[in-house]
């Protein structure tokens, strides 16, 4: 689970450690059921950091269980440098307790946004898919697919700027077999070995084939489909979740302008391409998406230019986020049992 300064699972309170490692422990953030997240300060650098730790409660299954997941996202964000992927500053292991220390950020997760009723312009979803798209686009030519594109797991920071987070389930895409997803995060490891959350996952995903980059390509087009509508592409009341697999794998979505007659046909075809049953069929890679976003942009400003009288300047879009809050960059489901602070994100192969 996530956990937020909006969370009623966070009780920021005095930790009962004060040092992990070369971090100095200024408070908890929050607690989940197998870890707890504290805002910690590094002295070498002067800045604060998330630090992500694993509880040493848990019973050896359970330590196995989620050993496959904490070791990924130290090692799949941690070799990653964008401006738009949290940052991954250490993984290491104190007096037992393994840990990540990451980028500590202020904004809103984009989940939230939707759910408070927050409606975007078709500039702003373009603007946020262009960017999470090529982080994709650099994940991905780094080996990892992130197999988990979600609203939760896209963050806007309180300067607008989206960050992609938690590659829990991330995979090098040589890599044969799944790692274990959480059991207290349902939605993640939604059953047996199908991985991802079921209204933003591919339909490869739903019927239990391996994910590629157009896995990913197909979520961020679900995350957009949201934005744009405001209901996910295959909601339901009573819905069952076995009919919500077979209708991402079989069913079309109706077209986003067809809900939304503000939405741009050209952004509504972006959005349906990205989201074809088909793999080959959609975006062939995230920077191709990341293209036609950016066109697509580039038209958009052409016309408001166009249309704007000489004297005056085209009035700025609305901020995308609301109050501002914490968010640690960490699901709550991550665990191992860590050997060397810099071996997970150094030197490993790249097959994981």
């Amino acid at each position: 689970m996530k956990l937020t300064s909006g969370s009623s699972a966070i009780a920021a309170s005095h930790p009962a450690i004060s040092r992990i490692g070369r971090f100095f422990i200024t408070r908890e953030l929050g607690r989940g059921a197998i870890g707890t997240v504290y805002l910690g300060h590094d002295p070498i650098i002067d800045r604060h950091v998330a630090i992500k730790t694993f509880s040493t409660k848990l019973t050896p299954v359970e330590k196995k269980q989620y050993e496959q997941q904490f070791i990924n996202e130290a090692r799949a964000a941690g070799r990653l440098s964008h401006p738009h992927i949290v940052t991954i500053y250490d993984a290491c292991s104190e007096g037992g307790m393994p840990y990540i220390a990451m980028e500590y950020l202020k904004g809103d997760e984009l989940s939230r946004l939707l759910k408070q009723g927050k409606r975007f312009t078709a500039v702003q979803i373009a603007s946020l898919a262009w960017k999470i798209a090529d982080a994709l686009d650099y994940a991905h030519r780094n080996d990892v697919i992130h197999r988990d594109i979600k609203p939760a797991n896209i963050f806007i920071t309180d300067d607008d700027q989206p960050k992609l987070v938690d590659f829990g389930i991330a995979r090098a895409p040589n890599r044969l077999g799944d790692p274990m997803a959480p059991s207290d995060e349902p939605y993640t490891m939604f059953r047996n070995n199908i991985l991802g959350t079921p209204n933003y996952m591919s339909p490869e995903q739903a019927l239990g084939r391996q994910a590629d980059a157009r896995s990913d390509v197909y979520s961020l087009g679900a995350v957009m489909y949201e934005m744009a509508t405001q209901r996910k592409p295959f909601a339901g009341i009573e819905i069952t979740q076995e009919e919500l697999l077979q209708m991402i794998a079989f069913k079309a979505p109706v077209a986003p302008h067809e809900i939304n007659p503000d939405v741009p046909y050209v952004l509504s075809q972006i959005i349906l391409k990205a989201m074809n049953k088909r793999a080959e069929k959609r975006y062939a890679s995230a920077e191709e998406m990341s293209m036609d976003i950016k066109r697509f942009l580039s038209r958009q400003r052409r016309a408001k230019t166009k249309s704007a009288p000489e004297d005056t300047v085209p009035a700025k879009a609305d901020s995308a986020t609301p109050r501002a809050m914490i968010w640690i960059a960490a699901s709550m489901a991550t665990s191992a049992l860590a050997v060397g602070c810099f071996m997970w994100l150094r030197g490993v192969p790249k097959m994981f």
